[in-house]
């Protein structure tokens, strides 16, 4: 199997009483980011008044923290869904930038230095500058992610950083669209989604409960192949690591818990099973500070939003079933580039982002239009907020796949980032986007679905901001 490269992205912005213009990456990153005025640069940029900071965390930062970053809480995402935080939060960013301009805006908290980002010139900025001098390993995520994986490369600085990115790349193929391995991977999601479909059947729907139990199997057979298809434990072990690490300082850490989970992945990665990425690894050259098995966790961690994607991608297929058409029309093609679909499921990750918080740290001073920021600031995108800002984006609240369509438009000043950008970009991107295509179109060629829940998701209105995934329910019918 071949797929093309992944599709690049076009996005057509507008701002009141301004000209549509496109601007390429390029002009983007070449723009000035220094005021005129020389003083500008002598002196910190803004910060937020007290009430603005408060609001700020009240609105944006709780709610996002709250409903789990590393992993979701549902009871939390029960609330979120149903007062529609999420629009609340872009909202409130809305009313930020009206107030404060272009920013960064500073907010000053108790031991803590944030900038806040509201510029998509910034967001391109600060990603194309990574890791230096935007490093990826801030303090929150070092405390988070050290619970299950504290040498792996997110948080490494610079020659382990290196190393261990390298690593990850060569064993994801991040530079292919299509991994090497796709055709074991179509296999495996030919014979998962098939096996689902029957037990949505039995059980008179198609629940994230069903789906989760299938795309983690499918998950454990390309990571470490056939042997760990039923091994539950390992994905229990890595959701209660996870669930402390929602908590990043707060919590303490259980290294015996920690050293379980490596034990078990070092047993699959000692097999090195054909047709899986533990295959892959052991002709992938290891240094002494490369440390493979810290790096399988990411992996194992970031599967579950890309399931998320996938389910919510099943969900806006079973609400447009125009589009689902030019998805269905992909399902046993010769050629495996299944555009329509890696656009669907593009088009969900801007409109539910998976990664609601992309986090910097400046390791020295930064010069911005408004003044400059000391190093150890640490920098905050709210990707919902440049993907759903319905201020200046025609398509802002509407399933629009066509953004994705052409890897050869330029973007323009919008900021749409579901797997980051730039040094930095998720290593995971084409393969996961290749195994949800894999998963949806071989879900449709077994059934087809129509959306029970909720009725309000609809081709006719407005997309809400937040799509609770638990919450998702679809009847099945017979192939056709």
């Amino acid at each position: 199997m071949s797929l093309a490269r992944p599709p690049g992205a076009m996005i057509s912005c507008h701002r009141e009483k301004t000209k549509r213009s496109n601007v390429s990456m390029q002009e983007v990153l070449n723009t000035p980011l220094s005021a005129a005025d020389p003083a500008a640069l002598e002196q910190c940029v803004p910060s937020a008044g007290v009430l603005d900071t408060l609001a700020i965390f009240a609105d944006v930062l709780l709610p996002t923290v709250a409903k789990g970053v590393i992993m979701r809480r549902r009871s939390v995402m029960n609330l979120a869904e149903r007062l529609q935080l999420d629009r609340r939060a872009i909202r409130r960013m809305q009313m930020i930038r009206s107030k404060y301009g272009t920013g960064p805006i500073l907010l000053r908290l108790p031991g803590r230095r944030l900038a806040v980002v509201l510029d998509p010139r910034h967001v391109h900025r600060i990603l194309q500058e990574s890791p230096e001098p935007f490093a990826t390993a801030t303090p929150e995520k070092r405390a988070a992610l050290a619970h299950f994986e504290p040498k792996n490369a997110l948080i490494s600085t610079g020659a382990e950083r290196a190393d261990r990115r390298r690593y990850n790349e060569q064993v994801l193929e991040s530079g292919c669209a299509v991994h090497s391995l796709v055709s074991d991977f179509a296999r495996i999601a030919d014979t998962e989604a098939a096996r689902l479909c029957v037990h949505a059947r039995e059980s008179g729907e198609l629940n994230w409960q069903l789906f989760s139990d299938a795309w983690f199997r499918l998950v454990r057979r390309v990571v470490f192949g056939e042997a760990a298809a039923d091994d539950h434990e390992l994905s229990s072990v890595m959701a209660r690591l996870r669930q402390r690490a929602n908590w990043a300082f707060l919590a303490p850490r259980r290294p015996e818990l920690r050293q379980d989970l490596f034990a078990r992945i070092e047993k699959y990665l000692n097999r090195a099973e054909q047709g899986s990425l533990a295959g892959v690894m052991a002709h992938i050259h290891a240094t002494a500070v490369t440390e493979p098995v810290q790096q399988v966790p990411q992996w194992l961690f970031a599967f579950d939003p890309a399931g998320m994607a996938t389910f919510r991608t099943l969900a806006l297929l079973g609400s447009h079933p125009d589009y689902a058409r030019l998805v269905r029309s992909e399902i046993g093609a010769i050629s495996e580039q299944l555009p329509f679909t890696r656009a669907a499921v593009l088009e969900s990750l801007r409109l539910w982002p998976t990664t609601p918080l992309i986090l910097r740290e400046t390791t020295e001073p930064t010069v911005w239009e408004m003044g400059t920021l000391p190093a150890q600031t640490g920098m905050v995108i709210f990707t919902p907020f440049f993907h759903r800002d319905n201020e200046r984006l025609l398509y802002a609240d509407r399933f629009a796949p066509e953004l994705w369509s052409n890897p050869d438009q330029p973007r323009d000043s919008a900021a749409l980032v579901p797997f980051s950008e730039g040094p930095a970009i998720c290593p995971g991107r084409n393969l996961v986007l290749l195994l949800a295509s894999l998963m949806i179109t071989a879900v449709l060629e077994n059934t087809r679905l129509r959306l029970k829940r909720p009725a309000a998701l609809s081709a006719a209105l407005p997309l809400p901001a937040m799509l609770n995934h638990f919450n998702l329910r679809f009847e099945l019918a017979a192939r056709s």
